[in-house]
């Protein structure tokens, strides 16, 4: 054993690199062979159809004529189109109103679900369970007709002998109901901030009690600044979520985006102009504007984390 010690020493000393075994040569063989799959997919499922869609933004691409190059007349005619205007007040709307709620009812819940109940395992499952069937269809036409005009809504209003309207019909309260709908999906955000919040030593908690700091100050000097990361971290999913919601809109007004256009999220009025009236091209160049927006606020809000987040380092 020496003597094979001291003849790698010399191969070393001469600069003789040393072969790798037959086993090492074909690790990574396999490692692409079990990869491949995952760069399939990347190549036909994201990547192609992204570059794809990036060439049509600069076409008037009908799905019914061959695509002709229009440069950027597509992009020129966003700059004028009220309809897209509106669209972007509404979801922007959407976005403010909701998401901040949303995080402030799972940061809440989560709060009381840390505090040791019985059952918390069942608890966690039935809180998550909106967060699984928020954005499906068949909640989007239960949340409809809970606020129709003779939906639940105005049964329980009815009881207390006030007159109750059609919320989703009217254009001042339709986009509150998808508001609360978002807002009522919270179980994600809440088995995250849960995770966060058993993360936070209880000698912290401790130490300010004994210093006589009651709740209200051990959840502000405490709780939230070590909870900063899991915020901020909720705070990018849904506002990325939240620009990318279509379901609640589509099935809520029927696919129309009203009462006058006040469901009319940027998607849905991406989703009308492509499949709708076709206007492929136009489409595209609405979904790159849209990933331009997000990335756009993903960058500010990790530029702004720098004043308001805190890691242990």
């Amino acid at each position: 054993m020496a003597a094979l010690g001291e003849l790698a020493s010399l191969r070393r000393s001469k600069g003789v690199k040393a072969t790798p075994a037959p086993v090492e040569r074909g690790d990574n063989k396999a490692a692409l062979f079990f990869m491949a799959p995952w760069f399939i997919g990347l190549f036909l499922i994201t990547a192609g159809p992204l570059i794809a869609s990036l060439y049509l933004s600069f076409t008037d691409y009908s799905l019914l004529q061959p695509p002709n190059w229009i440069g950027f007349e597509n992009y020129e005619r966003m700059l004028g189109d009220t309809r897209l205007h509106n669209s972007l007040r509404v979801t922007f709307t959407y976005v403010f109103v909701s998401v901040p709620l949303q995080l402030a009812a799972a940061l809440g819940l989560a709060l009381l679900l840390d505090r040791g109940l019985r059952g918390l395992a069942i608890y966690r499952s039935v809180y998550y369970l909106p967060s699984l069937l928020g954005g499906s269809v068949a909640i989007a036409i239960l949340w409809r007709q809970i606020f129709g005009t003779d939906g639940l809504i105005n049964q329980v209003l009815g009881f207390f002998g006030i007159q109750g309207q059609g919320w989703v019909s009217h254009p001042d309260y339709a986009l509150g109901t998808l508001v609360i709908l978002n807002v009522w999906t919270f179980g994600s955000p809440m088995i995250i901030f849960l995770a966060g919040l058993r993360q936070i030593p209880d000698m912290y908690y401790e130490a300010a009690s004994i210093d006589g700091a009651g709740k209200l100050r051990q959840f502000v000097s405490i709780t939230v600044p070590l909870l900063t990361p899991i915020i901020f971290f909720n705070l990018v999913l849904q506002v990325i979520g939240a620009f990318q919601s279509f379901t609640q809109a589509f099935v809520v007004s029927g696919g129309t985006g009203g009462p006058v256009d006040s469901t009319m999220f940027y998607t849905l009025y991406l989703y009308k102009e492509g499949f709708e009236n076709f206007r492929m091209g136009y489409a595209s160049g609405m979904a790159w504007l849209l990933l331009a927006i997000v990335a756009a606020m993903t960058a500010v809000n990790f530029l702004l984390s720098k004043y308001w987040v805190f890691y242990n380092d």
